[in-house]
């Protein structure tokens, strides 16, 4: 039993492994060719960006006095405690498990980030004229979509059941 869980696990941790990959990589690319606040446009809606943001989505809780740093470590390691759990359990299911791996491995590509440097490095900016989204990383887009995932995932099931 025990190896048939660790099979239908083994894949999603691939999954998560690469987004922790891509996301650090990229991070590394950009902590070397620009300095904080420098911003290149790619097309008039998107630029490259390098920002630090020390708090949550959304810069939530950026300005706090350094505590977030550890609330947020202790908070990813937390879910991907749980995540890992989930998968182990329900690694057969196809589109739960695709968005389980994708938010582990953003949330951890990110407290990676909060380990090495005190805060998340984000480089993709989005803006239409003077309206800017907030920056994001490769981890921030790989939670996104996996969490997409898991209310598409959720809504079919509903519907199946209904």
């Amino acid at each position: 039993m025990a190896t048939r869980r660790a099979g239908a696990l083994a894949p999603w941790l691939g999954i998560a492994i690469a987004v922790i990959v891509l996301d650090q990589l990229t991070k590394a690319m950009i902590v070397a060719a620009f300095q904080l606040g420098d911003a290149r446009q790619v097309t008039p809606f998107f630029d490259i960006v390098r920002a630090h943001n020390r708090g949550a989505a959304f810069s939530f809780l950026n300005e706090a006095s350094g505590w977030q740093r550890w609330f947020f470590i202790g908070l990813g390691l937390a879910a991907a405690v749980f995540i890992v759990w989930l998968l182990a359990r329900h690694g057969g299911q196809r589109m739960f498990g695709w968005a389980l791996a994708l938010i582990l491995g953003g949330a951890l590509g990110n407290v990676i980030d909060r380990l090495l440097y005190g805060h998340v490095v984000d480089f993709l900016q989005v803006h239409w004229k003077s309206h800017y989204f907030p920056s994001f990383n490769v981890a921030d887009s790989a939670i996104t979509i996996g969490a997409a995932l898991l209310i598409l995932d959720e809504l079919r099931r509903v519907r199946r059941t209904s």
